[in-house]
């Protein structure tokens, strides 16, 4: 009996740790248990770097000028469809209470190195090109610094675009008004002679040029709307655009309404969040192929025009006031007549605006009138 006890083998031992087997076993266990907490974490990890792979990059938009009136209603807009927005504005004319919080802001002139490089770097989708020098007086005292703004800084963003190879459509905002001058008869066609009165005009169709030229020769992707005057929250009363805006600010003010001449004159009033939903149609739908200058152009109004003395009167309607409209010697220069035709919008675009002019001016007008009593910044 002895023997066959001696002869039993010894108890197993785990390397590291004493020789009675119930420590072993403890030993086992958590090497087991350790090595199950290890194959989990990296499980999770794997799951993580799946996650991430596999996750939809959001398209990216650069808004130039989306510290304005009409930029900031653009950024907004994308950023409503699930855009990436970054936006670049000197804050020149433009104001940082405008951006979009969810938007990445870049104080920067578009004539300037660090905008090309950042346009080359980032290789946006879509760029949507509202920067610009756009006071009609100012380019008159000033053609220099209007051409230098609009035209050299619209080229250094083509050739950036050009430099990144990223096939970036550019839509550009050009004018509805100015571009033809005074020489049709409205509504403008956008096929319509071009002969426009002012540096600001000709800077325009200028750049509307250098677009067609840029697609023929280089293949870029670039789009014109050709805005009517764009009116709504945001806007500030500078200019013959901004009438609705002076207007709103002299009612609330209980200040009389000056309207220069017989108050006859026309202009094309388009809703500012029509506008912004025409600069996405245009920057995600189907275009014409390049071509000639117009090929790609758009116009972008309503298709009506409203006399001045109209406008007095619906806004006078929307804010229930009785201030008198007091008339003003005609000032020289000023186009009589300016609307446009929208049929190529319609049938290109699939757009047409969808506010009415007595409803943008009644939000428009209560957009100030809480902006003064401190209810919006």
């Amino acid at each position: 009996m002895s023997q066959a006890s001696d002869s039993r083998p010894p108890p197993r031992t785990v390397a590291g740790s004493e020789s009675s087997t119930p420590r072993g076993i403890c030993s086992l266990s958590m090497i087991k248990r350790a090595r199950l907490k290890v194959t989990r974490q990296k499980e999770r990890e794997s799951i993580r770097g799946k996650g991430k792979e596999n996750r939809p990059t959001l398209p990216k938009v650069l808004v130039t000028g989306g510290a304005g009136f009409i930029g900031s209603h653009v950024a907004d807009y994308f950023l409503d469809k699930g855009y990436e927005v970054q936006i670049v504005d000197d804050l020149s004319t433009g104001k940082r209470g405008n951006v979009p919080k969810k938007a990445q802001f870049h104080e920067i002139s578009v004539t300037s190195n660090e905008f090309a490089q950042l346009v080359r770097e980032r290789k946006f989708d879509v760029i949507a090109h509202l920067a610009s020098q756009m006071d009609v007086r100012k380019s008159v005292a000033d053609p220099v610094n209007d051409a230098t703004i609009n035209i050299l800084g619209t080229l250094n963003l083509m050739e950036a675009v050009r430099a990144s190879r990223a096939g970036t459509r550019v839509v550009f905002t050009s004018t509805g008004g100015a571009l033809y001058g005074d020489f049709n008869k409205p509504p403008n066609l956008e096929t319509y002679p071009k002969d426009p009165e002012s540096p600001y005009a000709i800077s325009k169709l200028s750049i509307e040029l250098y677009l067609a030229y840029y697609g023929r020769v280089h293949g870029l992707d670039a789009i014109a709307l050709r805005f009517g005057n764009v009116y709504g929250p945001r806007q500030d009363p500078h200019g013959e655009a901004g009438v609705v805006a002076i207007f709103c600010g002299r009612i609330l003010n209980n200040r009389p309404l000056t309207v220069f001449g017989d108050g006859l004159q026309t202009r094309d009033y388009v809703y500012v969040g029509d506008v912004a939903r025409a600069t996405w149609i245009a920057a995600t739908g189907p275009m014409p192929e390049k071509g000639r200058l117009d090929a790609r152009a758009f116009n972008i109004g309503t298709g009506v025009g409203t006399s001045v003395v109209d406008i007095a009167r619906k806004l006078q309607r929307a804010a229930g006031s009785d201030v008198p409209v007091e008339f003003a010697p005609h000032r020289p220069g000023e186009q009589q007549e300016s609307f446009v035709n929208i049929d190529k919008a319609k049938a290109g675009l699939g757009w047409t605006p969808e506010v009415s002019l007595e409803e943008g001016l009644a939000t428009t007008y209560q957009w100030f009138a809480q902006r003064m009593s401190g209810a919006v910044a």
